[in-house]
């Protein structure tokens, strides 16, 4: 039993993000009267349980036989005796478990999977020194206040940042420190004029353009007349002077997201109604009990120490007017554990958690979040070990899928389509747990399986979760919403999320095609609402998995379009799944077992919801 609880809490939401079960909020420090920053319950409330039921014991012996296909079929692909294993063997390598081979062949995560000792060591080696600079900073200071924990903690934050970026990047640092100077000077000099905003994004959309375009800006293509011959001079010098990783540009997609937000809520904080945060918190009994109702808005900040805010005030209310400084926004843009793939926190919110650390950050929490990551990293060594789907659609016009029957063949998609969702979120969930470990707390970029979404909007909202917040804050809103042309807003997302990826038309095709996807799902909302079928809710909930059997299906052929094999070889996939009587009939079962698995979604979801939880994904 006590191993069942660890491991319960270990895979708890609690562990996964304090967001998802509580309000990230700090306690006062002398609260007034119902103001001690507890969480109300969410009046959120499930139907009532169907696990035991007759219909779901069906479900399960379903699966039961279904999901062991599953694996059998993978591995039997990724045998030494099946025909086609020589076709793809030359990709895979020496492996670790069990005399196996692995297969390493993603160049993504193999960049990672190689270098998890080195990641690891500079995540401790942070650690040591943060700890290091405050037990020199603080010397004798008695009590730091929320201004003074800010500075420290920015000091350090940009003195690592120098040196991890020249070693990541060598003297193309100066390359994005130049980028970084020019966003700074169109946010102050426009500050809360509408040029600010256009200026914003046309900058940054050009530099995503123009960093493709010009490859990062070789120095010796900038230098030319320090230039001695092909291969020669200072500017091809400084080249050979690029760090660990030459290729800055390609981290330059994150960073430009926290420059959109930096000067993005530096206009609104011109445009805010209420003052600061601390302001807005000040509870009514105050200025009765005080008598100090003249505060300006400094004063009041002082005389709030530590009160009480939400995550939600931590984003929307803007920051004291000296926190838009250069160097806080250096901190921000490069802050190191999130510098190279997130997850994604505002500018308001990550000045907010230098100041007041919070309250849900614990080193217990951490810790169990750790060992979640290293249970990720097994699991797809495991996968990488006995799954060799990666090489085998990489050499598919080697003929790897010759001869491959249909559920051969969906298989191979399905579990590519896992390993890149593992491939990004052990990534994710490392630099989330080494920026946990320096006591900022962002958002979990997954929330669940991919194997766990049957709804395209859900699926955006789970998949990748702070760049989806980012992008409702910063675009869609913006854009008008669900308000105002949501189709074409929709459209104008899932462009630019595209071309953020990477400017490519095989990427462009996956955009467009997930907004294509999404709007069956949107007319269905808007035609069938649950409180037509009033009493009825067993024949609603049938039809909703129904429904939930071709969003899952369009889903999986957008992601292996976008991420995976393209356009082509999906069509060499679809065709080889219903190229004959026995693939429509696989196809048949195949959706059969999608329809139960699209019930045990909806009941998980509506089990959340009796424990008062509502991921809304």
């Amino acid at each position: 039993m006590l191993l069942l609880s660890l491991l319960k809490d270990l895979f708890s939401l609690n562990t996964l993000d304090s967001r998802l079960t509580t309000v990230s909020a700090r306690p006062r420090e002398n609260p007034g009267p119902n103001s001690n920053g507890t969480r109300r319950p969410r009046e959120v409330t499930g139907t009532s349980s169907k696990w035991n039921s007759i219909e779901f014991y069906f479900y399960y012996l379903l699966l039961a036989i279904a999901i062991p296909l599953m694996f059998k079929v993978t591995y039997e692909l990724s045998t030494e005796d099946h025909p086609n294993y020589k076709k793809y063997e030359q990709l895979l390598s020496k492996g670790w478990l069990f005399g196996r081979k692995v297969d390493n062949s993603d160049n993504q995560y193999e960049n990672v999977r190689d270098n998890l000792p080195i990641l690891f060591a500079v995540l401790f080696l942070h650690a040591g020194l943060r700890r290091a600079f405050d037990k020199l900073y603080l010397r004798g200071t008695s009590q730091e206040t929320a201004d003074q924990r800010l500075s420290r903690r920015v000091n350090f934050d940009l003195i690592f940042s120098f040196i991890f970026l020249a070693f990541l990047h060598g003297l193309s640092i100066f390359k994005l420190l130049f980028i970084l100077t020019i966003n700074y000077v169109i946010a102050m000099k426009y500050a809360g004029t509408i040029a600010n905003p256009i200026l914003t994004w046309i900058f940054n959309i050009g530099m995503l353009f123009l960093n493709e375009m010009f490859q990062g800006y070789r120095f010796a293509h900038m230098l030319p007349w320090l230039a001695a011959g092909e291969g020669g001079g200072f500017g091809h010098a400084m080249d050979e002077l690029g760090g660990f990783m030459p290729r800055w540009e390609i981290h330059f997609n994150i960073t430009m997201l926290r420059l959109v937000s930096f000067n993005m809520d530096y206009y609104w904080s011109h445009h805010h109604e209420g003052g600061s945060v601390m302001e807005r918190q000040l509870p009514e009994w105050s200025e009765s009990q005080t008598g100090e109702s003249g505060l300006t808005g400094p004063q009041k900040k002082r005389h709030l120490e530590g009160g009480a805010i939400s995550e939600r005030d931590r984003i929307e209310t803007p920051c004291e007017k000296e926190d838009y400084s250069f160097f806080n926004y250096l901190s921000y843009s490069l802050y190191s554990p999130l510098y190279l793939a997130g997850p994604i926190l505002t500018f308001n919110d990550f000045i907010d958690q230098l100041r007041h650390p919070l309250p849900t950050n614990s080193l217990s929490r951490t810790l169990r979040y750790g060992i979640r990551l290293l249970v990720s990293i097994f699991t797809m060594e495991v996968i990488l070990h006995y799954m060799y789907v990666v090489a085998i659609s990489k050499t598919k016009d080697q003929g790897s899928w010759e001869g491959d029957t249909p559920f051969q063949l969906s298989m191979i998609g399905f579990f590519n389509l896992h390993i890149i969702w593992l491939k990004l979120l052990i990534p994710w969930r490392y630099f989330r747990l080494w920026s946990l470990v320096d006591n900022v707390d962002p958002p979990e970029n997954m929330l669940r399986c991919m194997s766990d979404n049957y709804s395209a909007t859900g699926f955006w909202r789970s998949w990748h979760r702070s760049f989806n917040r980012w992008i409702v804050r910063y675009i869609y809103v913006p854009l008008g919403g669900n308000k105002k042309f949501p189709v074409l807003n929709m459209l104008a997302v899932f462009t630019f999320v595209a071309l953020w990826h990477d400017i490519s038309l095989r990427l462009l095709a996956w955009g467009w095609l997930v907004t294509l996807f999404v709007l069956p799902e949107f007319v269905a909302q808007k035609l069938f609402p649950a409180r037509k079928f009033e009493g009825r809710e067993t024949l609603y909930r049938h039809l909703c998995a129904a429904g939930a059997v071709g969003n899952i299906l369009m889903m999986m052929a957008a992601n292996l379009v976008g991420f995976a094999i393209g356009l082509d070889g999906l069509k060499v996939l679809i065709s080889g799944i219903l190229g004959g009587y026995d693939g429509i009939f696989y196809f048949l079962g195949a959706c059969t077992a999608l329809f139960v698995g699209a019930q045990i979604m909806f009941e998980h979801r509506e089990d959340e919801k009796r424990r008062g939880i509502d991921l809304k994904c």
